[in-house]
Parts: C-alpha cells; sequence; structure tokens
C-alpha cells in the first residue's frame, strides 16, 4: 500500500506584490510551489498586488486605514498571529525588508511560530538585519535558514554578524512569464537602449546614466535612451535638458510588461550605485538583450560574463560606461556575440533550477 504524499503548507511574508524585486521573487516562488502540489499562502502588508501569483492571497493592507496609528499596527499584527496560529504552516519565509529591530525580534522569536526562513535582498544589509551582531544573531541565529541572494551577500553577512545558518539561492527567472509577454507590440518606432527601475531616490543613479549617455556616440547614431520606472521625473528631465539630449531621453513610467521594451532594446544599460541581485539583467538576457552594467555590489558580476553576454564595467567609472556604450554600438561583431549568448546565460537561473534549491533548503519531496 503506499501511503498518500504529504501536502506542504507554506506561507510567503513579503509587504506587497508589485513593484519591489523580492515582490517579485517572492511571486514567482508562489508560482512554482503551486505547480510543486504546496499549499501556498501569500501574506502582504500594502494593499498593492499587480505581479502574477499562484495560491491564497492574505491582504492585511485592506485593514490599514490612513492613521496608521498603534492601534491601527497592533490590529494587523493580531490578525497575523491569529492568521499563522490557525493554518499551522509547515515553513514561513519572510521577503519583506526589515528595520524596525523590537518589531522584527518580536516576530521572529514570539510570533512566527514554525520553522522560518528569513531572506535577505540587498547588499544594504542593515535594511534587514539589526547593524548590531549581537541584536541579530538573537532574531536570526534561531530561525530555519537566512537565505541571501548572491554569495557575496553571504559572504558579508557571515563576515559581519557570524550567522551560523546563511545560505545563498539566487533570484530566480520565470522564462513562460516572460516569453507570454515579450512579443507584445510596442509603438516606438526608433532604436534605443534601455534602462528599468524606480526613480524615487537615486540608487539607480539615472542622472549619471543620462550624462554618459550624452557623452557617447549613440545620439549622433539616431540610438535613444529609455527609462521605464515609477517616480518623478522632473529632475531627470533637467537633466537631460543640460546635456542637450532631451530629444532623445524617453521616460515612459511604470510599464505592466516591461519585458516588450527589453526585447526590443539594442542593450539594457544598468547604473546603480548598489543591487541586491538586479532582476532586471536576467529579464533582459532572457529576451535575447546584452547588458551593459556597473560591476556594482552586488549581482551583476554573478549574472554577466564579461564580453560574453555583455560588459562589466568598473564600478562608478562613469567614463568607462560611455565608453562600454560606445563599444557595444561600434563593434556589431562583439554585439551579436553577446546577444547569441544571452538566453543561454540565464540558464543557472530559472524558476525550476532554483525552486528545487528551495525544496532542497526546506527538505521537501514532492515526488
Amino acid at each position: 500500500m503506499i501511503l498518500p504524499h504529504k501536502k506542504y503548507k507554506i506561507a510567503l511574508i513579503g509587504y506587497r506584490l508589485s513593484g519591489g524585486g523580492s515582490d517579485k521573487v517572492m511571486a514567482n516562488l508562489s508560482v512554482f510551489f503551486a505547480q510543486n502540489n504546496i499549499d501556498v499562502h501569500i501574506i502582504i502588508v500594502l494593499d498593492e498586488v499587480s505581479y502574477p501569483y499562484s495560491g491564497k492571497l492574505v491582504n492585511l493592507g485592506l485593514l490599514k486605514n490612513k492613521s496608521n496609528g498603534l492601534f491601527n499596527k497592533m490590529k494587523r499584527l493580531v490578525s497575523l498571529r491569529k492568521y499563522l496560529k490557525q493554518n499551522d504552516f509547515d515553513f514561513i519565509i519572510d521577503f519583506r525588508f526589515r528595520t524596525k529591530v523590537i518589531q522584527e525580534l518580536i516576530l521572529a522569536r514570539f510570533i512566527y511560530n514554525t520553522k522560518t526562513i528569513f531572506t535577505v535582498h540587498s547588499f544594504l544589509i542593515d535594511h534587514y538585519m539589526p547593524n548590531n551582531s549581537w541584536l541579530t544573531q538573537l532574531t536570526y541565529n534561531y530561525c530555519y535558514a537566512n537565505v541571501a541572494i548572491t554569495n557575496q551577500m553571504e559572504g558579508l553577512i557571515v563576515k559581519k554578524h557570524q550567522l551560523n545558518n546563511v545560505i545563498t539561492i539566487s533570484n530566480p527567472v520565470n522564462l513562460e512569464q516572460i516569453y507570454e509577454k515579450c512579443d507584445e507590440p510596442i509603438t516606438i518606432d526608433f532604436e534605443y537602449i534601455i534602462a528599468i527601475g524606480q526613480y524615487e531616490n537615486n540608487i539607480k543613479q539615472f542622472d549619471k546614466l543620462i550624462l554618459s549617455y550624452a557623452n557617447s556616440v549613440l545620439k549622433d547614431k539616431q540610438i535613444h535612451l529609455v527609462i521605464v520606472g515609477e517616480g518623478d521625473s522632473k529632475e531627470l528631465k533637467k537633466a537631460a535638458k543640460e546635456s542637450n539630449v532631451s530629444d532623445f531621453v524617453h521616460f515612459l513610467g511604470y510599464q505592466n510588461n516591461p519585458f516588450k521594451y527589453l526585447k526590443n532594446a539594442r542593450f539594457l544599460v544598468l547604473s546603480s550605485k548598489n543591487e541586491g541581485m538586479p532582476n532586471v539583467i536576467l529579464e533582459a538576457l532572457a529576451c535575447g538583450t546584452p547588458v551593459v552594467s556597473f560591476d556594482c555590489p552586488c549581482g551583476p558580476g554573478e549574472i554577466i560574463s564579461n564580453l560574453k553576454n555583455g560588459i562589466l564595467v568598473e564600478d562608478q567609472n562613469i567614463e568607462k560606461l560611455t565608453e562600454a556604450m560606445n563599444v557595444m554600438v561600434g563593434d556589431e561583431k562583439l554585439y551579436q556575440y553577446c546577444k547569441q549568448n544571452a538566453k543561454e546565460s540565464v540558464t543557472p537561473f530559472l524558476l525550476e533550477t532554483i525552486g528545487k534549491q528551495w525544496l532542497d533548503l526546506m527538505q521537501i519531496n514532492t515526488i
């Protein structure tokens, strides 16, 4: 007699299902887990949903009022505790950034009532763990695992906080989702390069990218710069005007389907101060589009093979960034070589591969 296989139950906890890289990772993993007969519950704090997902959505953001006072926060915390207690999850995976030390200590040690995995999605690890190593150890050394998304990030966490339960699992790329959308038509009728990211702060450094673009040969070759993302573009438009490239720099705002723009771009440029593991690089390569990127901490150096699927540029060297863009439009043989290798280079990051690493970490056998 063959006994029925246990159906595992996992809670994925994040701030929202929209906008952020960690939110997209959570959404993609929900799809993978559901496909592998796991009962998935997604719990979000903010009422923002745009990414495709699988499983049951528990939207605590609907309980949030305008004042967001102490009573309202306690109400959501009690609701979370009650839901976790009622459902008896096998695992909880937390994708949120975590900066409120006491709150996170309470969650980790008293609210999360089963095997818990915390993820870290930025080189700025203080956004996820206290700067004080004693507090970090008190909060995170007792959980099931802490997952970093790059080897460099794992090394930084271990060196700084001496945690004994850190592992690297990279961000996944969902090819099926990308291929469904990348062939949709676009209305752009000129050749362009592309940059993607929010510009509510200056981490993406689009102002420096605009300057670098203005100093390149791209404008003379009638190759435009398209920037996709959320935020106030006033200052960036001013930078474009001051660099005399206003007619060549285009701000498309947030796009539900960035893949169609990625596929039709000549290449993607990433000019960030720092990253976690930029999904946009994986998505560009999956669309067959090479990448020019600063070798910033951290992520690009673990995805881009220099002169094979793109060009890695000395970190924060604007002149070298301009040179790399010039090479990608001036050396057609190199460009075509990078373009030819782009799709195959994301093989280690496919959702099936990364999802299997998550199953192995949790010792879940779905066969």
